[in-house]
């Protein structure tokens, strides 16, 4: 099976009755979560603009005694807010960058959450797919809960980690749009990939399908994570994204079991 035919049967699947009822759940539970971060992280960014912190102190000397006098305030509300909203034009940039930013956050988030909560239904999506397209072709699987959620926690760690490896990167124009978005890619692919090749294929199927398919599986991947990134695209998408690369598996499975 091509590409393209792989790509044309993941859409009609998708489009199916069935495959929307699974697109609900996670489009109103992220939807729901990307609300709700959004106004929290903007909220936090308007509440950091308007307060400052101010600190100073003055030595002096009496009697060949040294004394430092501190002084310690808080300026809220007013000075910063009062100043930036008097004009039009501050006020225009300060409510865009704190709303940017916010949304940014947000939409990595989202894609967080989506991954997520997709894995919860990623065995009930493929059995769908097997009833009819691959009804030859067992849903043996591997791995448990505890198995999942060692790996889940174990990406999230290294997800982080490169988070804060890379903030050299962040602020070199250009280079710091790929820097941001390797981490969640990384995570995405490790996600996904386990979600559909643990419910299809055994542990050694799987290690041969990445041996000899590694860069395919990859640049699969990577679309799917750069469609994502489209606003709300994350929400309904999570469901497509399942059943490409789910019949990415099956086709390789199939080939692997008519060999033996």
């Amino acid at each position: 099976m091509s590409e393209k035919d792989i790509a044309l049967l993941s859409v009609k699947d998708f489009l199916t009755p069935q495959m929307l009822k699974f697109a609900i759940l996670p489009f109103i539970i992220s939807l729901v979560v990307m609300y709700i971060l959004f106004f929290i992280i903007a909220g936090i960014g308007i509440e950091q603009l308007g307060t400052l912190q101010v600190y100073s102190s003055q030595t002096t000397i009496q009697n060949g005694v040294p004394h430092t006098e501190s002084l310690s305030a808080v300026l809220e509300d007013s000075a910063i807010i009062k100043f930036l909203m008097n004009y039009t034009i501050t006020s225009w940039l300060a409510t865009f960058l704190i709303y940017a930013i916010g949304g940014f956050l947000t939409i990595y988030i989202s894609i967080f959450f989506a991954v997520v909560i997709i894995g919860f239904l990623t065995p009930f999506i493929l059995r769908e797919i097997q009833a009819r397209h691959y009804k030859d072709v067992e849903m043996i699987g591997y791995g448990n809960i505890l198995y999942f959620i060692f790996f889940a926690i174990k990406w999230t760690l290294a997800m982080l980690a490169l988070f804060i490896l890379l903030i050299p990167f962040y602020f070199i124009p250009l280079l710091n749009i790929v820097a941001l978005n390797i981490p969640l890619y990384y995570f995405f692919h490790k996600m996904l990939t386990l979600d559909v090749s643990s419910s299809i294929c055994t542990a050694e199927e799987e290690k041969q399908i990445n041996f000899f398919n590694a860069n395919k599986i990859r640049m699969k991947t990577l679309a799917l994570y750069l469609l994502s990134l489209i606003p709300f695209a994350v929400f309904f998408g999570a469901i497509f994204f399942v059943i490409y690369l789910g019949h990415t598996y099956f086709v390789e499975v199939k080939k692997i079991r008519r060999e033996i």
